[in-house]
């Protein structure tokens, strides 16, 4: 069974070539990317910018130190990885270049607070390039996973967090109150992958938080709504693995210059 980075990253494998051709990143870049967990976003900018440097920084402890063992088997000398909550970081002022994100900043207390943190970090004109889910209800994963588990029952108010940045209308005002110009939303359909048979895909699930919560929120015997939820896997089985349609924006703009 994949642990928990690897399911991760291989859950993502479709939607890493878009963040990465929306990043651009520079030979000479100063790279920023938030919510990093094992850095497997970081080293591909590592490797891209190989005459400047990326930042990762993540609130997870165990997936920082997966990142920084990950890096130095893989023979980097220009990453590094802090653990840190970036809305309250201590980041350089005016130090990045690039700040990138794969569904790593929907999760903030204060999103309004953390991108002002962020802005501090980042010179005039430097870029960001943000991979955010869309409304939950154009993520099938979720609401069917959710609706298998707890039919009937609404979701914990933790449970659309993911999906907070998915107005355009919200996220661009967040954005431009942080000092950023330039806002654009480019829409990503990919599928999440969630293992290459139904047996793998079921093993990772049960261990994640969107399964424990729904679970949590039922009387019903577990054994029924795991029975349902191998049903559901079973469903969106196929000839590439068990996939489930989602919907992302890849957020783009730029650091106020003036």
């Amino acid at each position: 069974m994949l642990d928990r980075a690897d399911f991760y990253d291989a859950e993502l494998t479709r939607h890493n070539g878009h963040l990465r051709a929306a990043a651009s990143v520079g030979i000479r870049d100063r790279v920023l990317d938030l919510g990093c967990g094992a850095g497997q976003t970081t080293r591909e900018a590592a490797r891209a910018a190989s005459e400047g440097k990326a930042i990762g920084v993540d609130t997870s402890l165990e997936m920082i130190e997966i990142a920084r063992r990950r890096s130095s088997e893989a023979g980097l000398r220009n990453v590094a990885f802090e653990q840190g909550d970036a809305q309250h970081h201590a980041f350089p002022a005016a130090a990045f270049d690039l700040c990138i994100s794969r569904f790593g900043v929907m999760f903030f207390a204060d999103p309004a607070a953390a991108f002002a943190n962020v802005a501090r970090a980042m010179r005039p004109g430097a870029r960001l390039a943000w991979m955010v889910w869309q409304s939950q209800e154009r993520n099938e994963w979720s609401g069917a996973i959710r609706r298998a588990l707890a039919p009937g029952t609404s979701g914990s108010a933790d449970a659309g967090k993911p999906f907070s940045l998915g107005d355009p209308t919200l996220a661009t005002e967040l954005l431009t109150t942080a000092g950023f110009v330039s806002i654009d939303f480019i829409d990503v359909r990919e599928p999440v992958f969630y293992g290459p048979d139904v047996d793998r895909a079921f093993d990772a699930l049960i261990d994640l938080y969107l399964v424990k919560d729904a679970l949590a929120r039922t009387d019903e015997a577990p054994d029924k709504a795991l029975r349902r939820l191998r049903d559901l896997l079973e469903a969106h089985m196929t000839s590439e693995g068990v996939l489930f349609d989602s919907r992302a924006w890849i957020i783009t703009a730029h650091r106020r210059t003036g």
